[in-house]
């Protein structure tokens, strides 16, 4: 035996297995690749969940008490607005209980696109009374808008960052799914249950970060999983078709187009603000207690243009919403077809889960609490490539730098003696 040690024999190291490897491979270079699109995509989403609250603490002007009388119609709406502005017309009118009604007026030769010049009105519902005015340039985005345009395309033109964020975030699951394998201990005692759940916020900041990444990562493994997928929803068309189809049994998800007037060669038996009334007297009639509302007033230079009026039953949420569209000449209504077309509760599971799809990927299907989680959920997704990175870069490069460092030290310094080795029979008696 070699003297002067009692060390025991060297052990040697487990190979991983190929699949653990190539989890292991997939986790860390999709991490680097897709890191930055994680991190712009979640502290978006995580401004964008409150950003009704934010508005109304920065405009607590807006905020209207509930009263115990019906809001103004769509008429005494739009004789308040064309007043103001007579050489504009109203695209559309949306409400909230306990806020102002939000009209837009836009240039006639603007109206039903997007981007151009118009007022934003904030009017009080029960008195008529104009609370604040916003006048918009052509190309004028609002804060919440220039938040919501970095979340679905990064701020890059639509057709190039769109693409990028819906297969970003297909990444960003994958990078969930091999996470929560690479953290999987092989052996449940108590030291790694402490490593797996617990953060040890006295260690070093390399283990805290560590931490940070292993045992957040997992606790919000669910929510960002449910944020990530709902949200590719709207954006993947393949996963859009194939999770209704397998939520519904076997249907097709057929495609949303905008309802059309169909009698269009009749006479007008009403003024568009008359139709508007009429219409909407028809959908209140049948939500009395609605907390919200959004209605369209059609283009009247657009003789298929149509109607449209939704209501909101619960203020906040979007899931049981009901759409109507009526034509602008004759006020018949007019039935679309598809998901959307059917009310909630009519619904079976996979329509209602489509429904709910919006509410869920926000976490207002909680109501604020969901709200919260949500919130705190993107938070912890924006951080993961930031402390993912950081495991990363001081694995990869610090060790190189120390190994450099050794080589330094040792390239001048005498050999060390090598140790005696005995014969059998002169082996110390311990």
């Amino acid at each position: 035996m070699i003297t002067g040690t009692n060390k025991p024999p060297f052990k040697k190291k487990t190979k991983d297995s190929l699949f653990t490897r190539i989890n292991k491979w997939l986790h860390l270079w999709l991490g680097l690749v897709s890191g930055i699109i994680v991190l712009i995509v979640c502290i978006t989403g995580c401004i964008w969940v409150f950003n009704e609250e934010i508005t109304g603490l920065l405009e607590p002007e807006t905020k209207i008490e509930k009263q115990d009388k019906p809001v103004l119609t769509p008429s005494q709406l739009s004789a308040i607005a064309t007043d103001l502005y007579p050489d504009k017309v109203i695209g559309y009118a949306q409400y909230q209980q306990g806020r102002t009604v939000t009209v837009s007026l836009r240039n006639p030769k603007e109206q039903g696109r997007r981007g151009g010049g118009g007022v934003t009105l904030n009017i009080n519902p029960y008195t008529g009374e104009v609370v604040s005015k916003e006048i918009r340039k052509k190309g004028d985005v609002d804060f919440f808008r220039f938040i919501l345009n970095g979340h679905r395309f990064l701020w890059m033109p639509y057709a190039v960052g769109r693409p990028i964020v819906n297969y970003g975030t297909l990444v960003f699951v994958v990078l969930l799914i091999t996470g929560l394998i690479w953290w999987y201990p092989k052996k449940w005692n108590k030291s790694t249950v402490d490593k797996s759940f617990k953060i040890k916020w006295g260690a070093s900041f390399k283990r805290v970060n560590l931490d940070l990444h292993n045992v957040l990562g997992f606790y919000s493994l669910l929510f960002l999983l449910a944020i990530a997928m709902t949200g590719m929803v709207y954006g993947i068309r393949w996963y859009s078709e194939g999770l209704y189809w397998a939520t519904t049994g076997g249907e097709k998800l057929g495609e949303f187009r905008d309802i059309k007037s169909d009698t269009v060669n009749i006479k007008h038996l009403y003024t568009p603000q008359q139709a508007m009334d009429v219409a909407w007297k028809k959908v209140i009639a049948k939500h009395p207690r609605s907390e919200g509302f959004y209605y369209s007033f059609p283009d009247t230079a657009r003789a298929k243009a149509s109607i449209g009026i939704t209501v909101y039953p619960t203020a906040g949420q979007f899931y049981n919403n009901q759409s109507y569209s009526f034509d602008q000449h004759s006020l018949k209504e007019l039935k679309g077809k598809g998901v959307y077309a059917i009310s909630y509760e009519a619904s079976g599971f996979g329509g209602k889960l489509r429904k709910m799809n919006y509410d869920i990927h926000i976490g207002s299907i909680l109501g604020f609490p969901g709200k919260v989680l949500a919130f705190l959920s993107s938070l912890i997704g924006a951080s993961l490539p930031i402390t993912g990175f950081l495991i990363w870069y001081g694995r990869k490069f610090k060790k190189k730098k120390k190994a450099t460092g050794v080589e330094q030290k040792t390239a001048g310094a005498a050999p060390k003696p090598k140790l005696k080795v005995l014969p059998k029979q002169e082996e110390p008696v311990f």
